[in-house]
């Protein structure tokens, strides 16, 4: 009865919405205070005072550390409106009409970043110099729904369908050698090259099933954790390695040694989160690089 009467009485406001919020994105006290910048020890206190106030628990402690509970991801899910109902009041309050200002943060992998998505913001920033970009390049995927990032932009066939998206065409692919390579265009003279592979950090990476397919009997004698070091390296004739085709294009250095390999097509998605997506400065950003990337055919 005296956990009815003080869910009853008790009021949520809205740093105890943020502190909510904070949790179910991190899962770690230490994670959390870091986002909401004060210590663990205040975020700690934070959590009991609420729970005490709902009378019921909100997050299940483990050695892995804080899982929301349904009502806690409820509440979070409401946090995450009331943040970007803050952010657009605040970004209407300090912008000109005509400026758009404020921080966007895009994920994405350093080859996508590199080829098409660097060159496209710089066309942006003169347009809006207020803009500030924090960019993550990784293969990881790193989540819009915990809003580690703002924009993802992300080759796949299978994009979450929480989030608002738009295709911005299909990424091929080719093998390469090096401009200077006697290696031709043989199957044989492929297979007998040195090749140069996505590592175990990519293990469903196109290019790998394609080359397991393919030459099943190849061992690559480079493995690596990056698109942009298997073209570095081809071109400096290496070995032999699939590549994108936007990414060698305009490569003197590269030579192709097959057309656009089908097996190795994939989509490529510009996402966002649908309570993001109308805030100014996503919008412009998001905006820009629907118009603005495009792939070769």
């Amino acid at each position: 009865m005296k956990s009815t009467i003080a869910s009853s009485q008790y009021r949520l406001g809205a740093a105890e919405l943020e502190v909510l919020l904070a949790m179910a994105r991190t899962g770690t006290l230490a994670a959390a205070g870091e986002r909401l910048d004060v210590d663990a020890s205040t975020v700690f206190r934070a959590i009991q005072r609420i729970e005490r106030g709902l009378g019921q628990p909100l997050f299940e402690r483990s050695r892995a550390g804080y899982r929301a509970s349904e009502l806690a991801q409820a509440l979070a899910e409401q946090a995450e409106r009331v943040e970007a109902a803050l952010e657009a009041a605040r970004t209407a309050a300090q912008a000109q009409p005509e400026q758009v200002s404020g921080t966007v943060r895009i994920s994405t992998t350093d080859t996508i970043l590199q080829g098409l998505i660097a060159p496209a913001l710089q066309v942006l920033q003169p347009r809006h110099p207020a803009l500030v970009y924090e960019l993550h390049a990784g293969n990881e995927l790193v989540s819009l729904t915990r809003r580690d990032t703002d924009i993802a932009v992300r080759a796949t066939k299978r994009p979450p369908q929480h989030l608002v998206g738009r295709q911005l065409g299909m990424i091929r692919s080719a093998l390469y050698t090096a401009a200077a390579s006697p290696v031709a265009l043989s199957a044989v003279e492929a297979g007998r090259a040195a090749w140069i592979a996505p590592d175990d950090s990519m293990p469903d990476h196109p290019s790998v099933r394609w080359r397991k397919k393919q030459y099943p009997k190849v061992q690559p004698t480079y493995r690596v954790n990056s698109l942009l070091t298997v073209m570095e390296l081809v071109a400096r004739g290496a070995g032999v390695g699939v590549l994108p085709t936007f990414l060698a294009q305009g490569r003197s250095d590269l030579r192709p040694l097959t057309g656009s390999l089908p097996e190795c097509d994939n989509e490529l998605w510009l996402l966002t989160h649908p309570e993001s997506r109308h805030l100014r400065r996503i919008a412009t950003v998001y905006g820009h690089l629907a118009e603005t990337v495009q792939l070769p055919q």
